[in-house]
């Protein structure tokens, strides 16, 4: 065989050992049961920073940002890159969330949950409580609400965290009871992408003005009385 070239080729330049090294496996275990988690749940880097000080407080001795690049890297290789979603809302499209206060209801202090339904053009919303936020919590909230305006969304955009499905990466999973919900009044469903609670920030507003202002108790004004029979408007703060 002709050779023109004999001279060898330069060696490839080692990248030096990090202090990380000895951790990722570790770091990967973690990252691996966090697939099975919600995505509020999982670890960030800086959540694995601090596990590792806590569980390892002797042998530790990495950089919070060499955690943070690594879990990054991490995140390119699966593929996690971030989607966009529109953030300009025309008429007739809505958001949906869950939110949670303490009420007092016949004397008693409790927990509830609470359905918001926001419709960002407008500036509307309406809420309905329960005792939890399961699909069927969605169904009948939803299906009581859209009786109560006397007309339907176009599209509403959830989150991931929801009782009514789950969208990882470009697949999107509906709950069965859900979907032939959403088949039976002809709406499309939207899912954010993970820790992206900007891209419904209108329904987050509205669940926080809800707990803070309706749910307690105000110098000069009255107690809010959960209904979970009929949706209430989202209004001013004497206001249900």
């Amino acid at each position: 065989m002709k050779v023109e070239d004999f001279n060898g080729g330069l060696p490839g330049k080692r990248a030096p050992a990090s202090k990380l090294d000895p951790w990722k496996p570790k770091i990967d275990e973690w990252l691996a049961e966090d697939r099975r988690m919600r995505f509020k749940q999982r670890h960030t880097a800086k959540r694995v920073h601090e596990r590792l000080q806590n569980e390892y407080p002797e042998a530790y001795g990495s950089s919070y940002p060499l955690v943070q690049r690594y879990l990054k890297e991490k995140k390119r290789e699966r593929g996690d890159e971030p989607g966009y979603l529109e953030l300009v809302w025309p008429p007739g499209e809505a958001q949906a969330d869950f939110g949670e206060a303490d009420v007092v209801e016949d004397g008693i202090k409790r927990a509830i949950k609470y359905l918001c339904l926001s419709f960002p053009h407008s500036n509307g919303g309406f809420v309905q409580t329960f005792g939890g936020e399961t699909a069927e919590c969605v169904c009948q909230g939803l299906g009581d609400i859209f009786r109560h305006i006397g007309g339907v969304p176009r599209r509403i955009v959830f989150d991931n965290a929801g009782g009514v499905g789950r969208r990882v990466r470009d697949k999107t999973s509906l709950n069965d009871l859900f979907l032939r919900f959403k088949c039976h009044y002809g709406f499309s469903v939207s899912f954010c992408n993970p820790d992206a609670g900007h891209e419904k920030g209108h329904v987050e507003n509205k669940v926080g003005y809800v707990r803070w202002n309706l749910s307690r108790k105000r110098s000069g004004g009255r107690r809010w009385t959960p209904s979970a029979s009929r949706p209430s408007r989202i209004g001013s703060p004497t206001t249900a």
